[in-house]
């Protein structure tokens, strides 16, 4: 178990190890774009000597595919999940609930890591100085790819069992994403608590689309 996936590779954790830092975590979240349930993140430090086979960007991945994986990366490496709220979405902003849910995960690892690589742009200001953006980290970083399959399977599974309590909305296919279906279903049933008070389509539902603009744009 020590390949990488397409484009991903270990060269971000080798320069760190170079210099005698040796505990890095990747972190990467899910979640931002939906119009119901949380934001996900996973904080993952990969053992050099056991990375799965195959780490790409989760997006690249077949469900089967990640969920196989995701498997191997909880059995090898330390793993820590997190979530931010509806509510701290609604409340915050999207862009400060996925830092949230990325500095829980980070909080959550049995060890804190001596450095952070996380997905994006920005680093999440109590995760600084120790700490490192990486632009399409997911597709480059494999500690940040093993994060961002442990996310998204977590999130989607999450997401998969709300759908079986509020059915009709299809959750258990589009992770609470904006869809034509979805968008149908909330005027057609309602807005459930999942559903992120903040974005437009559910504010149009609940007729509050005289307010001003909040919906949280994707940075």
């Amino acid at each position: 178990m020590s390949g990488a996936g397409s484009g991903s590779d270990f060269s971000f954790e080798a320069a760190l190890r170079a210099q005698g830092i040796l505990r890095i975590a990747g972190v990467d979240e899910v979640g931002r774009g939906p119009m119901a349930g949380p934001v996900t993140a996973a904080a993952v430090i990969l053992d050099p000597a056991a990375i799965p086979e195959g780490l790409a960007d989760s997006k690249a991945l077949t469900q089967a595919r990640r969920d196989a994986l995701a498997a191997q990366i909880h059995a090898v490496a330390q793993v820590s999940i997190a979530h931010a709220s509806v509510a701290e979405i609604d409340a915050m902003n999207i862009l400060q609930a996925s830092h949230l849910a990325m500095i829980r995960a980070v909080q959550g690892l049995a060890h804190m890591p001596d450095h952070v690589l996380i997905d994006g742009k920005y680093v999440p200001q109590p995760l600084a100085p120790h700490a490192t953006a990486v632009i399409r980290g997911d597709a480059r970083v494999l500690s940040i790819a093993a994060a961002s399959i442990v996310a998204k399977t977590c999130r989607d599974a999450l997401m998969r069992k709300l759908a079986q309590d509020y059915p009709g909305y299809g959750w258990e296919h589009n992770a609470g994403y904006v869809t034509a279906a979805h968008k149908a279903a909330l005027v057609r049933q309602g807005v459930t608590p999942h559903h992120r008070r903040s974005f437009k389509p559910v504010r149009l539902a609940l007729g509050q689309d005289h307010e001003p603009d909040a919906i949280q744009h994707l940075q």
